[in-house]
Order: structure tokens, then C-alpha cells, then sequence
């Protein structure tokens, strides 16, 4: 069945007759039919949906318990000599095998994880007070203070971070102190871009006018409205900070300026393993896989983390 389309001069002014009144109460009209969920939860919930990144997330938790509870899980040291028991394959006995000094493979993957982990942590946690709070004052301010702060932070972000390590272990002892320190000296200069960018962005919005006229004071408004709105760049950029430590520290330690010996590193573990990694594999196979394994799950899940929270991808 057709229907002819009609013309215009058949078509005729809508009447009062022609209108009929919902079947809805007023009542159900305005009732909200979806629970109102905080942004923060929103992108949880997208977070959650992110299988990959949450597959990473499943194996950062995993590497950092066993970083707390593995050397317990074996009877042998991390740092005791045995020459009887010298370059063993993995096995019962030894289950990442043993290296040229008979030391036990397995708790010494596992305390360089500890080693591993805290330097990412600490630095990352360091950078970020210091790139912060330097950061917040360049985009807040403004005006000639920013273009100087901007300048300083251009010329320390130019320093060699290879250079800055070799100067302050030659100044002070290998140590996890000197790791910690070499990395903090040039790794805020990325997260004071990032708040600078977002406090200039900011700074010129609704609330933070009307805080303003209030009377806040800067440091109020820049720290208890301007950075809590920052925080989700803030937040992927520590995420994506951490692997970048964990891999500095492994490539300081690799090039004898971590930690010292008896004390595990994947870093220094990776360099002993060097002369011999086609005769006894296994030596480097372990730490080499772990650092690799980190890298990758920290960097999934920072890449969902920021999408989470990309208000982008809410649909």
C-alpha cells in the first residue's frame, strides 16, 4: 500500500484536537532514571572496561607482591656465597638457576624488584612535589616570572641526565640515594610542563574568577580549586614517570653507577651476566624479562589510565 505524497495546498493548520496528553505523571516525569555517578567513578568504570590496561594493572600488582614476599618464598640469600653451586640452570633446587658466585638467582630477581620499585616510586613521587608546586606557580602567575622560571627549567631540562649521574656519583658513593638524586634533578621538568599547561588553561575559568572576587588568596585557589581540576593529566603523567625511573635506574646500574655489589639489580644483574649470557642464558634471561614485563604493564596501563580519563572518550 502507497500513500500519495499530498501538497501543499492540502495540507491544513495543526488544531488543539490534534495534540493528546502523555499518559505520564508528573511525579514520573521528574524522576531521574539513571543514578548520578562523580566523574571520578565514571572513568573507573571506564578503566574497568579496559581489558588491557587492566591486564597490565594484574601484573604490576603481581610483580610488586612477589617484590615483598618472593626472597621469603626460598631458603637461600640473595647476597650468600656458595662456589659449589656455581652457574646452575633453574631447577628444583634453584628455580632462576644460580650465577658465577652460586648466589641464588631467584631472591636476587626479586630484591632487585624491591631495588627496582622503590627508586621508580620515590623519584616519580619526588618529581612530582617539585614539578608541581613549580609547575603550578609558572602557569598561575604568569608574566615575566613564568618566561624565567620557563627559561630555567629549559636549561636544567638540556643537562644530560648520563652526565648529572656521573658528577654526583664522582661527588658522592654509589648508593641508592645517588640513583634517587641523579633522577630527581632533571625528571620534574616534564610534570611542571604538563601543570603549567593545565594552570594556564584553568586559571581563567568560571570558578576560578569567582574564588577570586571572593578574596582567595593565590595559593588557595591555585591549590584547592585549579590543581584538584589538573589531576588527571597529573596522574598519567606519574604513571608514564615510574616505568622512566625503573628503566634509568636499570641502565645506571648497568653502567656500574647504582648500586654496589653484594646488593641485587636487575641493572647490575644484566651487566654480570654480559660476558656470559650465550653459555648460561639464564643469568640475564630472568632480569632482563622482568624489566621488560614492568616497562610494558606500567605503560598499558598508564595509556588506559589516560584514557579513562580523557573526558573524550566518556560516551
Amino acid at each position: 500500500m502507497t500513500m500519495s505524497r499530498s501538497s501543499p495546498a492540502e495540507k491544513r493548520a495543526l488544531v488543539p484536537e490534534d495534540f493528546r496528553k502523555a499518559d505520564v505523571s508528573e511525579h514520573a516525569a521528574e524522576a531521574i532514571e539513571q543514578k548520578s555517578v562523580s566523574a571520578w567513578r565514571e572513568a573507573w568504570q571506564r578503566l574497568l572496561g579496559n581489558r588491557v590496561a587492566m591486564t597490565g594493572l594484574v601484573f604490576l600488582l603481581l610483580i610488586i607482591i612477589m617484590a615483598i614476599i618472593g626472597p621469603m618464598l626460598t631458603s637461600y640469600d640473595y647476597h650468600s656465597n656458595n662456589l659449589d653451586k656455581t652457574n646452575q640452570p633453574p631447577s628444583a633446587e634453584h628455580w632462576f638457576g644460580t650465577d658465577d658466585l652460586g648466589r641464588d638467582m631467584f631472591a636476587r630477581t626479586w630484591m632487585g624488584a624491591r631495588i627496582s620499585l622503590t627508586v621508580g616510586f620515590s623519584a616519580a613521587a619526588i618529581n612530582l612535589v617539585i614539578g608541581v608546586i613549580y609547575g603550578g606557580i609558572m602557569g598561575y602567575v604568569g608574566g615575566r616570572l613564568d618566561d624565567a622560571m620557563n627559561k630555567i627549567s629549559e636549561i636544567i631540562y638540556s643537562i644530560p641526565d648520563l652526565l648529572v649521574a656521573i658528577l654526583l656519583v664522582v661527588v658522592f658513593e654509589p648508593s641508592l640515594g645517588t640513583i634517587i638524586l641523579a633522577l630527581c634533578v632533571t625528571g620534574w621538568i616534564n610534570m611542571s610542563w604538563i601543570v603549567r599547561g593545565q594552570m594556564m588553561q584553568l586559571k581563567n575559568q568560571e570558578y576560578a574568577l569567582a574564588s577570586r572576587s571572593l578574596g582567595s588568596s593565590g595559593i588557595r585557589i591555585l591549590f584547592r580549586h585549579l590543581l584538584p581540576n589538573a589531576m588527571g593529566p597529573i596522574i598519567v603523567t606519574l604513571t608514564l614517570a615510574v616505568p622512566t625511573a625503573i628503566f634509568s635506574e636499570a641502565v645506571l646500574s648497568f653502567l656500574g653507577l647504582g648500586v654496589q655489589s653484594p646488593a641485587a639489580s636487575w641493572g647490575t644483574m644484566i651487566n654480570d651476566a654480559l660476558k656470559t649470557m650465550i653459555i648460561y642464558p639464564w643469568r640475564m634471561a630472568f632480569p632482563a624479562l622482568f624489566i621488560s614485563l614492568m616497562m610494558l604493564c606500567f605503560n598499558l596501563f598508564g595509556d588506559g589510565l589516560r584514557d579513562a580519563l580523557d573526558p573524550k572518550m566518556k560516551k
